[in-house]
């Protein structure tokens, strides 16, 4: 079971609005020096819905040779059409990743039993083994802690990205779920709590400019030191916070060339960069977490 700081990584992107290779390759360096425990590529915050199916596999295969097996690598494999995820979770498969992260089916707003099928059809047809990731907020579905109890440890599937902010799941899922059956938060505000409540670890937005700081909070509250978890995690509160000030990842992007990670905050159409009265929010919170 992985566990700990696991990044929600970023894809730096030129002002030509390309992928940045060298940018990327300075972030996995990043992050493997600051003790990251995984990467997780072409997520949400990685901007998966806007890369082609081409740039997805380009953006894994330099990940992956940029990694070189240092630390494991998670890919975005989700999709809202059961076919489509089917058959790029199969492709997956002739890659060395550690998991696909399968995000619910957006837009389609599918039952609980529409959910149960489409995750147990990918993992039947594809081998590959599964992080689910529940982020209602982004899909308009909610897939249900008794859901993920008929999926854990079948199908491939290995534990579940809860981005839901909601401490309460944690009791059901540990219930429902065998102890093998992984339990990341997908909500830094949350993610301390979440671990000390049972959790195994975070997907995490802001390990992209924290990565340090968020591998040590999480060996802090793994490892029952929770007076020191809450005093870190208080320091990174307002960052928790205000990368979100925008959607994400625009924050996130800002932040990351503000210190110097990447060198351009360029994203893709729809989503814009920063506004100016965010950017203030944003500087003062990564001061007030003493990373510049």
């Amino acid at each position: 079971m992985l566990t700990g700081s696991l990044v929600a990584l970023i894809t730096p992107m030129d002002h030509k609005g390309a992928i940045d290779w060298s940018s990327l390759k300075r972030l996995i360096e990043y992050h493997i020096q600051s003790h990251t425990d995984a990467v997780v590529v072409a997520g949400t915050t990685g901007e998966s819905v806007t890369l082609t199916e081409k740039e997805f596999f380009a953006l894994l295969e330099q990940t992956l040779t940029y990694v070189d097996g240092r630390i494991p690598v998670i890919a975005g494999c989700g999709s809202n059409n059961t076919a489509h995820a089917k058959q790029l979770a199969k492709q997956l498969t002739e890659y060395k990743v550690a998991a696909g992260l399968s995000v619910t089916p957006y837009y389609n707003k599918p039952t609980q039993e529409g959910l149960y099928r489409h995750f147990a059809e990918i993992g039947d047809y594809s081998g590959l083994p599964q992080i689910l990731y529940n982020v209602p907020g982004r899909t308009g579905c909610d897939l249900k802690p008794d859901t993920v109890g008929r999926l854990a440890n079948q199908f491939g599937i290995l534990g579940i990205k809860e981005a839901t902010g909601d401490l309460s799941r944690v009791e059901p899922l540990q219930r429902l779920c065998s102890d093998k059956f992984a339990l990341y938060s997908g909500d830094d505000a949350t993610a301390c709590e979440f671990m000390m409540a049972g959790g195994h670890g975070v997907i995490s937005v802001t390990a992209n400019i924290a990565a340090a700081e968020m591998s040590q909070l999480c060996r802090y509250a793994l490892n029952g030191e929770y007076d020191a978890a809450k005093q870190l995690d208080q320091r990174l509160h307002y960052l928790h916070r205000d990368l979100f000030v925008e959607s994400n990842p625009i924050p996130v992007k800002w932040a990351a060339e503000r210190k110097g990670l990447i060198k351009s905050a360029e994203l893709r159409l729809p989503l814009t960069t920063l506004s100016a009265s965010a950017q203030k929010t944003v500087e003062s919170a990564l001061i007030k977490a003493e990373l510049i």
